[in-house]
């Protein structure tokens, strides 16, 4: 309990101390959102990294699974690797920088609004991402407060699951108040390290509970699924008992990134194109390692006792019940590894949703036609003036966001994987699809994007309305793929955008 307790200190002590130090990259706008748009391609990688991955893929979504996909499961991470993010970085890295530099877009929403000319979608844009940030965030909280119950409760001493979750929210607050985007992306770093060499670290140790990899996937293969869908086999086949299944998990993680305004802001930040080509072969490896190994974790899962909560299956309690047994180091190094993961993420969604409502309804910059922003003409202490207003608003916004997924996750709806596949369904289904048209096919109207927006929110909130009919992991993977077909079609049907308009948009890709 000492190791624990003390790695733990150095480590929040060490978080907090890069909040304070990043506090002069902090007082304007630009400094705190983007961190001055120059961000090297180590920290904007491992910043997209650590934002992808957090308590919902450790606990959520390694559990749960890999308990029911076995093996297979892997293949989630290496499409968190190569969909989620070596395409990611390939298709959208460059020309998202390059455009959303050109028009002075600070977040997604503002990206909409200026691309499309259009104030209404800007302020859609924002609710929805404000909303639907929500559930992710509090399937954040309860990840990382299941395993801080688990790694800090002794036969005599438990630690409360609501005292773990408010501790970790006040943490966060505290270092992204204080440093912006600059303390997010170096404490990612750190994050990041820890990361690495604690997956690799717990996967060696848990199969050594087991008599090493070998034996391991022996005992698995002898367990049989209790039902295998068409084209199925075993948890140790290629593809698992249920290979649709496990086709919508890896769209839904992998695909979803694209659409999520967390994820694409990273692009915003990073200094040039050079920076770009580095930081995607630095984000591949990453996930593939990271990813690729919780999900591999998560596959033995059914060779520990089930943890159950009221007669059903815990999900969420099953990668946990799997390091009970590990040494009291190694078990420090978990609650790092799984703390590192969550607060890299809590950061970043924090103050996207911050920023969103800051920046794009509270403050909205005024636009021409042509979608230039346009200054009013004040003197230079006014502007000043503005700027720290509009920080510390972003700053209080911030508090609010976090008390408010708090609640949420002091009192649960469902399991992790639920929660995560609501927020992403809705951010995913309505922005992936008019984002990417949107760098790419110049005829992308607005009219085509309010219709995706009403398909992916409206789908995914019925669906969740009516009990989830459809699990809300293939509705997100259904949403996503939708989107692809209501674009361009909502686009040949209804008003063409306006000429000049695109023209002066895409100027951008015409410089050397």
């Amino acid at each position: 309990m000492a190791i624990k307790i003390l790695l733990t200190l150095i480590f929040l002590t060490v978080m907090i101390g890069v909040g304070i130090y990043s506090r002069r990259h902090s007082g304007t706008v630009e400094g705190f959102v983007l961190g001055g748009r120059n961000v090297g391609p180590w920290l904007t990688a491992f910043a997209y990294g650590t934002s992808y991955f957090s308590a919902v893929v450790f606990i959520g979504y390694a559990g749960q699974f890999g308990w029911k996909y076995g093996l297979s499961a892997s293949w989630i991470g290496v499409g968190n690797a190569i969909i989620g993010s070596l395409l990611a970085w390939l298709v959208l890295g460059r020309r998202t920088k390059l455009m959303t530099q050109h028009i002075r877009s600070k977040t997604m929403p503002d990206f909409f609004g200026t691309r499309f000319a259009s104030e209404k979608l800007r302020i859609a844009a924002s609710v929805i991402a404000f909303v639907f940030l929500i559930p992710y965030t509090a399937g954040v909280y309860k990840g990382i407060g299941t395993l801080f119950e688990l790694g800090f409760s002794t036969d005599t001493f438990h630690l409360d699951y609501s005292w773990c979750v408010a501790g970790m929210a006040v943490l966060t607050a505290v270092y992204v108040i204080l440093g912006g985007y600059k303390a997010t992306a170096i404490n990612d770093f750190i994050q990041g390290v820890i990361m690495l060499f604690g997956i690799t670290a717990v996967v060696v140790a848990v199969l050594g509970l087991k008599g090493g990899l070998v034996e391991a996937c022996t005992k698995l293969g002898e367990i049989q699924p209790e039902k295998i869908m068409p084209g199925g086999g075993g948890f140790t086949s290629l593809f698992g008992p249920d290979p649709l299944g496990l086709l919508g998990v890896v769209i839904l993680t992998s695909l979803g990134t694209w659409g999520l305004p967390q994820m694409v802001g990273k692009f915003y930040s990073i200094t040039d194109e050079s920076a770009i080509r580095r930081g995607t072969v630095i984000s591949t490896v990453f996930a593939f390692l990271v990813a690729g190994g919780c999900y591999f974790l998560g596959g033995f899962g059914r060779l520990f006792p089930p943890p159950e909560t009221g007669g059903k299956l815990a999900f969420d309690a099953i990668v946990p019940s799997m390091l009970t047994t590990l040494p009291d180091a190694l078990i420090a190094l978990v609650v790092l590894l799984v703390l590192s993961a969550s607060m890299s993420t809590l950061a970043s969604l924090v103050l996207t949703s911050a920023s969103t409502m800051t920046l794009d309804i509270i403050y909205r910059d005024k636009h021409s036609e042509d979608g230039e922003v346009v200054s009013a003409q004040i003197d230079d202490s006014v502007a000043e003036k503005i700027e720290r207003r509009k920080v510390v608003v972003m700053r209080v916004l911030i508090m609010f966001f976090i008390a408010l997924s708090l609640l949420i996750a002091l009192n649960p709806p469902t399991f992790i994987a639920q929660l995560m596949g609501v927020s992403w369904g809705a951010l995913a289904g309505a922005f992936l699809a008019p984002f990417v048209l949107g760098l790419y096919w110049r005829r992308t109207s607005a009219f085509s994007v309010w219709c995706c927006f009403a398909w992916g929110v409206g789908l995914t909130t019925v669906n969740m309305l009516a009990g989830n009919p459809i699990n809300p992991i293939d509705c997100g993977a259904v949403a996503m793929l939708g989107g692809f077909a209501v674009v361009p079609l909502a686009t040949l049907l209804g008003p063409r955008p306006d000429t000049k308009h695109v023209d002066d948009i895409f100027k951008c890709y015409e410089k050397p």
